[in-house]
């Protein structure tokens, strides 16, 4: 399963919720929070699109002629071609809500040797994330999480953002004042060979404008696979 458009239709199901039609319901989070009205996922493989359920079928039909005209690409930093038409077109709608874009990343089958300084997470060592990270403390029952320790905290800690049945998202953080000293590629690394260990597929995404997070990626040798691009 190492197709581009294989994982961007992974990642799909696992950041969101979907009707029988393939409509965005929610996001897959607790609480399950508004998806965003437009989803596009771009790969060197081809594209795919997704709406949200309560857009009418007229936007909705613009909105899918606008990316079957997207051109398959091999290189995402500059927009869609479409970026302003699709905007316009859902600003006739309604406002304009958040908007993200940047790259998606697959780990590789063979990870780097595990960071010394990072731990898998469980209920005997849960206390290590109570000086930054109490609220993790109550996932550690049914999801892997991986902290990089420093005097024994956890300083840097990766968990799962999204949790599907055959995918992760990752969620990562760093406390201020130990950034760009590998703690949180190290709590990445060991996240993703917990959750292969647990037989999913991790995925890793950032934006564009998060340098540190894509270094984090660069310094694991995770594989980029496509761009994320979504507007509420």
């Amino acid at each position: 399963m190492n197709s581009p458009l294989s994982y961007m239709a992974l990642q799909v199901g696992t950041l969101y919720k979907l009707d029988e039609r393939g409509r965005l319901l929610c996001s897959n989070e607790p609480g399950d929070p508004p998806a965003p009205r437009f989803f596009l996922g771009r790969t060197p493989e081809g594209n795919i699109w997704r709406v949200r359920y309560d857009l009418p079928d007229s936007l909705a039909a613009e909105l899918e002629r606008l990316c079957r005209a997207e051109p398959v690409v091999a290189e995402f930093s500059a927009p869609p071609v479409g970026y302003d038409a699709i905007r316009a077109v859902l600003e006739e709608h309604a406002p304009l809500g958040d908007e993200y874009r940047g790259p998606c990343y697959r780990f590789p089958d063979q990870l780097p040797a595990p960071d010394g300084r990072a731990v898998a997470v469980t209920a005997d060592n849960s206390d290590v994330l109570l000086p930054h990270f109490p609220w993790l403390v109550k996932a550690v029952s049914h999801m892997p999480i991986a902290a990089a320790l420093e005097d024994g905290r956890a300083v840097a800690a990766c968990w799962c953002s999204r949790l599907a049945e055959r995918a992760c998202e990752a969620g990562v953080e760093t406390v201020p004042g130990h950034q760009r000293r590998g703690y949180a590629a190290a709590a990445v690394g060991l996240w993703g060979q917990l959750v292969q260990a647990s037989g999913r597929l991790p995925l890793y995404s950032t934006e564009w404008g998060n340098l540190a997070s894509q270094g984090v990626a660069r310094r694991l040798g995770l594989i980029m696979y496509g761009e994320d691009f979504s507007l509420g």
